[in-house]
């Protein structure tokens, strides 16, 4: 059978007690009643506006019971989610929702000034919704108004596992790139990791009894944002299993907030980004543990980004309960390898279990076998994306064939022991993996550049305890003219999103470039260490 997640919601819908509650955000719950009947009307809605089957909407949207009230709108109405990153400026946001061709979007009310402007340059979108209490302005829609006028009844089928899910994602060079996930392949991609600790319903069928027999799935706390893979793809494994999303007020990480979220929800699994999450929880528990009954708490889940072994301690001093699920994971792929630590069984930073869906190949696409000393690149062979939306040649990039079989490479580098562990070495190219966002040095480098003192610049992300990588800037400025580093902070947080903004910038006394103007990212790296540490 061909896996859908509208059909997954009009399956387990009537199996669920309608009053338990499928969302919840600060003093509001919406139980699956409501849910259910609000996601057709919507979905009616945006049917109405004129997108038909396979339409883009965009999701400018902070964590909220809207975004996955959205979410399922969109699968149920068979229109295809467009995530967008609400760090963006206007030239970003520009791109993502003109690359996507979208002809909704929904946005959180705080942007509605920088929507109102970017309107003119998008006259491909049919319908601007507002999410908000309050009136909209004449050239949106209300949300609330679309999720109440309705008889809340099925949207009719039939459904296909082509449908898709549109997510954005960085990438190595050039722009964010919409990875294809079809319906089917995402939702076998999310049973992977399920399958190995026991069975999993396979049919919509078995799903039902499923539900039925056990009822509501988990209750889990998404910290890090819905509009990344993690954030998405957790959420979505309690949603889909009939469970309770908890989504959070404040806009930035509050972890008094989420303790105090855990304990009033009941919440069972809460979903970070590495170390940079990890480091204020666990702050917050250092200073007032007592505070907090989080006796609910079986599961901690990151991806994305490095979570350290001695944070990873700390935490389960104060979580003896918990488990800490760290995933090895890119948005082109869900399931490289997984490392499960508990108080009791720690293990190393950086290693993962792999499957034996996982190959890891050198640069001339042989197989390396386990146990090799020499460090290759992953390829996973399972359930994976379609490809890149409307970019054929970086499609071809990263999903390739090799030896007849389809694989999945995002360009991590690792090393592979004889039981089939993997040690991750970092990304094969110069992407920076900042907090869990990625950032492209060239963007960045074109902002420094921009300006007059500025004749050249390099951008790397170098180790750091909180964020990973910390983005750092080399620059050779023209003769004469002295290094200000936070007016050129300032001026890329003017035309970039500000975690695409420098933590440090160093002058050089020569560019760091090749005869042929290839940059030398290896030469500057280096001296930026080399730098930060004098």
């Amino acid at each position: 059978m061909a896996w859908n997640f509208g059909d997954i919601l009009d399956t387990i819908i009537p199996e669920l007690p309608p009053e338990h509650p499928a969302l919840a955000h600060g003093d509001r719950a919406l139980s699956w009643r409501e849910v259910d009947r609000r996601s057709n009307n919507l979905g009616r809605a945006l049917q109405a506006a004129g997108l038909a089957p396979g339409a883009k909407v965009g999701f400018y949207l902070r964590n909220s019971p809207a975004f996955m009230e959205t979410l399922a709108a969109c699968f149920r109405a068979r229109l295809v989610h467009a995530n967008v990153n609400y760090r963006y400026r206007e030239d970003e946001l520009h791109y993502i929702l003109d690359n996507a061709d979208a002809e909704a979007v929904f946005y959180d009310a705080a942007f509605r000034d920088r929507v109102d402007a970017l309107r003119p340059r998008l006259p491909a979108v049919k319908a601007w919704v507002e999410v908000g209490d309050g009136p909209v302005p004449g050239w949106a829609l209300a949300y609330e108004t679309l999720a109440e006028d309705g008889d809340g009844s099925n949207l009719p089928g039939p459904r296909s596992g082509d449908d898709l899910l549109l997510l954005y994602t960085g990438g190595t060079t050039g722009m964010p790139k919409g990875v294809m996930w079809d319906q089917h392949n995402l939702r076998e991609a999310q049973s992977l990791a399920l399958r190995a600790v026991g069975p999993v319903p396979e049919t919509l069928e078995e799903l039902r009894a499923t539900i039925a027999a056990n009822g509501p799935g988990a209750t889990i706390l998404p910290i890090c944002p819905l509009m990344h893979g993690t954030g998405l793809f957790t959420a979505m494994g309690a949603f889909f299993s009939g469970g309770t999303v908890v989504t959070l007020p404040n806009p930035s990480l509050d972890a008094q907030a989420v303790w105090e979220a855990v304990d009033r929800h009941r919440v069972s699994q809460i979903a970070i980004v590495g170390d940079s999450f990890a480091r204020p929880l666990l702050a917050a528990l250092d200073e007032a543990r007592d505070r907090y009954d989080l006796d609910s708490l079986g599961l901690i889940i990151s991806s994305g980004v490095m979570f350290s072994t001695e944070i990873k301690q700390r935490l389960l001093a104060h979580l003896p309960q918990a488990a800490i699920a760290d995933s090895f994971g890119a948005s082109e792929a869900v399931g490289f390898g997984a490392s499960i630590m508990t108080r009791d069984a720690p293990v190393e930073t950086a290693r993962f279990v792999t499957n034996d869906l996982c190959r890891v190949f050198d640069e001339q696409d042989r197989e390396l076998p386990r146990g090799s000393d020499k460090p290759g690149f992953i390829a996973f062979g399972g359930p994976i994306p379609k490809g890149y939306y409307k970019d054929p040649e970086k499609t071809a990039k990263t999903f390739r064939s090799i030896d007849g079989h389809r694989y999945a490479v995002p360009g991590d580098y690792c090393l592979v022991a004889e039981d089939g562990t993997l040690t991750l070495l970092g990304r094969g190219s110069v992407c920076i993996n900042s907090g869990g966002e990625k950032i492209y040095p060239e963007e960045v480098e074109e902002a420094l550049k921009g300006q007059p003192d500025v004749e050249d610049a390099l951008v790397v992300g170098l180790p750091d305890p909180t964020w990973g990588q910390a983005v750092t800037a080399i620059v050779h400025l023209v003769p004469g003219a002295g290094l200000d580093e936070a007016a050129l902070v300032a001026t890329v947080r003017e035309r970039l999103a500000p975690y695409k903004a420098p933590k440090r910038v160093f002058a050089a006394p020569q560019p760091f470039r090749a005869p042929n103007g290839k940059a030398d990212y290896k030469a500057a790296r280096a001296f930026a260490e080399s730098a930060g540490a004098a």
